[in-house]
């Protein structure tokens, strides 16, 4: 190991040291190295090293479980565990808190409030100093919750909205009849045929025109809760069936009627597939629940005010006019309350206790950038950099001592100015004593490091190994480190001399927008050009790019030609559904332009199980499948490509049915996923695994990484192709089999580009990117960057949300959103190339901009 010291190096400010000796977690090469408490560490190297590995997997993983050793089995059930980790020794590890990003989608009901758990002190606040009408009792605190059974509306369930599937929704065209599919709801296909042959049978005319039936024969089908089960006769006329129903013959089977409306509600509340919740959620009308107005509470709750507010209106403001609104009841200046000092003392002084509480918690919130977030906001609506600070805020409020606090890319979704304030939070939880180990990319949490642990010095099986462990000044020495060169650069700037900016080649104009905290705005994003939106966190950037634009382009070209939305639809969620996505007004002119589709590339995950994998995704796998079925033995066996396919019953283990691992189930532990004894994780049956191609079976080529996969495959061009791609956007550690649910969203989204770069381009497509540098070191950044600009020369247009000022500095065109964040946003600040908007006078973007530029 390269430039690792035999023992630290002696400090004066370091309590001691971690010691890990033959850590050999995931990549990790058996590594021996001391990390220092008390000290900001940051780990770097580029994507897929084993910086994880080390922090998380190792670090982290070690201190989860001496704890949980302390506890009883019973509360070891409560807990995530995470997997023992592979390491031979750790000495001097303290109790850890890690704070992850979040991984998958969480539940609308599920706010900033619940995070940060102020809204249990609301709660209390309402319950116990909030202005009661005139002869109501006290309320309890949980009343006030709309996920009880005691707060929420007993009309909408607490989820403020209500769904109504009527006449005109199941039946969209009335003039058809039931055997020509009025009945739209039903499903397509035999479901929905054998629902018409039962109705046959019932009786019922399905040659008649739907709206010249009877109203009570519709009602019947529509609304009916009866369930008949009756014989049914496919492929007989009425008048057969009728004969056949009063002579009993043997019908084909039994059906079992269900009204129409029952199945719509049944299934979407049932089904485990996002496509069937989505396909029977066209036929229900949502509305705003009449009874609490959206607010989700009972009317008793809602007519307790405090401040004027019912809590739900209380919980709608940012947390800065929060803070306002609090400061007279905390210092017992508020003139209400005043009033009933004599009647209700109590009242005040819980009024005071609460609010110095409240007030307390929230200054952290509004000193990590986070006040124009409001109590009622929505997780699913929260950026990963919004949530993990919002938690890094709750820490830092409990004041623990001698903790490790492990933190995954705090800067992630960060504009550099809130970079600061985070930067100011982790100084002052290492000042009360802590440790913080951090996972970092971004070079200005990098310089304030305390001690660096360079991990490389590739990714994946060439990676592993630590390059460098010491004070950072020492990186400057390590040559083999990736980091070093944009830590250290050679030259004064950080960039090359930035090339000239494209002319666009015509415009697209947005106008009247209003959505969120954009407020009738106008903007224009040039075509023909890589445009980068900049902007403090919740300036308004992806309301406007990710929102409003691509719903604006996509009701376009609708209308024209094409649409295309790189979207796995099975990792759309209910919560997706029934989205709140606000007011949206605009209008839109597309001038000189020749686009003709639309591209989204988000940081959904592109599968929701292990079945889905980054080469069944990309199209890859369908040419290796074609490739072994094509080898003379299977050809002699006459097995098709189908048979290699872990989801097919032909071909997979039927032991573990091509998962390649069994779950033992342990009553106080966590669940133990083991290797099949079978197949031994290989995921086929033997007769499947003994087809070769060029010396490797199937289970062996997905085992694969994408850089050994590239040489393997050198002489299948489809194949080639593919892998190269993946390569180039900095994937090559990548397994090709690695399931969906191992990947970050980062790691999704450019699986995500990969598969639209391999595509023939057209040179007439609108690309969107949100974020595409989360998670990326310097280096896989200029690897991005190198394909966004290939789409560009192509002829394509591509519009990036982006704080990385490597992207931004390269852009042809820098729209900045702001100036400020929530309600003070929503305005574009500056627009223009990227050496105009770096000398704008109210760009928050600006100053970060001119520094990376060398502009002084």
């Amino acid at each position: 190991m390269p430039n690792l010291p035999d023992s630290p190096q002696p400090t004066t400010h370091f309590s001691g040291f971690v010691h890990v000796r033959g850590a050999r977690e995931h990549n990790l090469k058996n590594i021996d190295v001391d990390i220092p408490r008390d000290a900001l560490v940051v780990f770097t190297g580029v994507s897929g090293s084993g910086k994880s590995s080390l922090a998380f997997g190792t670090l982290y993983a070690e201190a989860q479980r001496r704890y949980l050793e302390s506890v009883s089995p019973y509360a070891r059930r409560l807990f995530h565990q995470m997997a023992v980790p592979e390491v031979t020794a750790i000495e001097g590890l303290p109790p850890a808190v890690a704070l992850q990003q979040q991984r998958g989608t969480p539940t609308t009901r599920s706010s900033v409030g619940s995070v940060t758990t102020l809204s249990n002190l609301v709660r209390m606040l309402y319950s116990r100093a909030g202005d009661y009408p005139a002869g109501q009792g006290i309320i309890y605190a949980e009343a006030f919750s709309a996920n009880t059974p005691e707060g929420a509306c007993p009309t909408c369930h607490g989820l403020g909205r209500v769904y109504e599937v009527t006449e005109a929704s199941m039946v969209p065209d009335p003039t058809l009849t039931i055997r020509e599919r009025a009945v739209a709801a039903w499903p397509q296909a035999w479901g929905g045929q054998n629902q018409r042959d039962i109705l046959v049978t019932l009786g019922y005319d399905v040659d008649t025109p739907w709206q010249d039936l009877p109203q009570k024969d519709r009602d019947w089908i529509l609304f009916t809760d009866e369930q008949p089960v009756v014989p049914v006769y496919p492929g007989l006329s009425p008048e057969q069936t009728r004969r056949a129903v009063q002579r009993k013959a043997e019908p084909n089977y039994m059906g079992t009627f269900m009204g129409v409306k029952k199945y719509v509600l049944h299934t979407f509340a049932t089904t485990q597939s996002a496509l069937m919740k989505k396909r029977v959620q066209q036929y229900m009308l949502g509305a705003v629940c009449p009874i609490c107005q959206g607010k989700r509470l009972r009317r008793e709750s809602l007519s307790v005010t405090f401040a004027g507010l019912d809590i739900a209106d209380f919980s709608a403001l940012p947390l800065k006019r929060v803070v306002e609104l609090l400061r007279p009841y905390e210092t017992g200046t508020e003139t209400g309350h005043a009033r009933h000092t004599a009647a209700h003392p109590e009242q005040v002084e819980a009024a005071r206790r609460i609010a110095q509480d409240l007030r307390a918690r929230l200054a952290v919130l509004l000193d990590l950038g986070l006040g124009y977030l409001s109590l009622e906001r929505s997780t699913p609506t929260l950026s990963p950099g919004e949530l993990q600070r919002l938690r890094l805020a709750t820490q830092l409020y409990s004041n623990l001592f001698g903790v490790v606090y492990v933190l995954d890319e705090p800067s992630a979704g960060l504009h550099p100015s809130d970079t600061e304030a985070l930067l100011a939070a982790l100084a002052s939880l290492k000042r009360a004593g802590n440790s913080l180990f951090v996972v970092e990319h971004n070079l200005d949490v990098v310089r304030q490091a305390d001690w660096l642990v360079d991990v490389g010095p590739q990714a994946g099986e060439q990676g592993g190994e630590i390059l460098y462990s010491g004070p950072p000044a020492g990186l400057r020495e390590v040559a083999a480190s990736q980091t070093r060169r944009f830590l250290f650069p050679a030259q004064a700037t950080n960039a090359a001399p930035a090339p000239v900016p494209r002319e666009p080649t015509g415009w697209l104009h947005l106008e009247g927008v209003t959505r969120n905290n954009l407020r009738n705005l106008t903007a224009r994003f040039p075509l023909g050009v890589l445009t980068t939106v900049t902007g403090v966190s919740g300036s308004g950037k992806s309301s406007l790019v990710s929102q409003v634009l691509v719903e604006a382009m996509g009701e376009e070209l609708q209308s024209k030609s094409e649409k295309l939305k790189i979207e796995d639809d099975a990792s759309a969620s209910e919560d997706d559904l029934f989205a709140e996505k606000g007011i949206l007004n605009f209008s839109l002119l597309l001038c000189n332009s020749t686009l003709t589709r639309l591209v989204q590339v988000d940081q959904k995950p592109i599968g929701r199980t292990p079945r889905s994998n980054m080469a069944t995704y990309t199209g890859l796998f369908d040419h290796v499948r074609k490739l072994f079925a094509a080898t003379p033995e299977a050809r002699r066996r006459r097995y098709d490509a189908g048979r290699f396919s872990f989801n097919v019953k032909k071909g997979r283990c039927e032991n573990c049915q091509g998962e390649g691992f069994v779950m033992v189930e342990l009553l106080f532990l966590p669940s133990v996923y083991a290797p099949c004894p079978v197949c031994h994780g290989a995921r086929y049956n033997a007769q499947t695994l003994e087809i070769q191609y060029q010396g490797k079976n199937i289970a062996q080529v997905l085992g694969l990484t994408v850089d050994a996969a590239t040489e393997f495959f050198a002489e299948e061009p489809p194949v080639h192709r593919a892998l190269t791609v993946l390569r180039e956007v900095g994937l090559g550690y990548l397994r090709l089999g690695q399931p969906a649910t191992e990947l970050s969203g980062g790691e999704a989204q450019r699986i995500k580009l990969a598969t639209e770069l391999q595509r023939t381009q057209r040179g007439t497509t609108l690309y969107v990117l949100d974020e595409p540098t989360t998670g990326l070191h310097p280096a896989d950044v200029e690897k991005l960057l190198t394909q966004l600009q290939g789409l560009v020369a192509a002829g394509n247009t591509v519009v990036v949300v982006e704080h990385d000022m490597r992207v931004v500095a390269a852009s042809d065109w820098v729209l900045d959103m702001g100036p400020g964040a929530g309600d003070e946003g929503g305005q574009v600040v500056a627009e223009g190339p990227p050496q105009e908007v770096a000398r704008a006078k109210t760009s928050k973007t600006a100053p970060y901009l001119r520094r990376f530029l060398g502009l002084g």
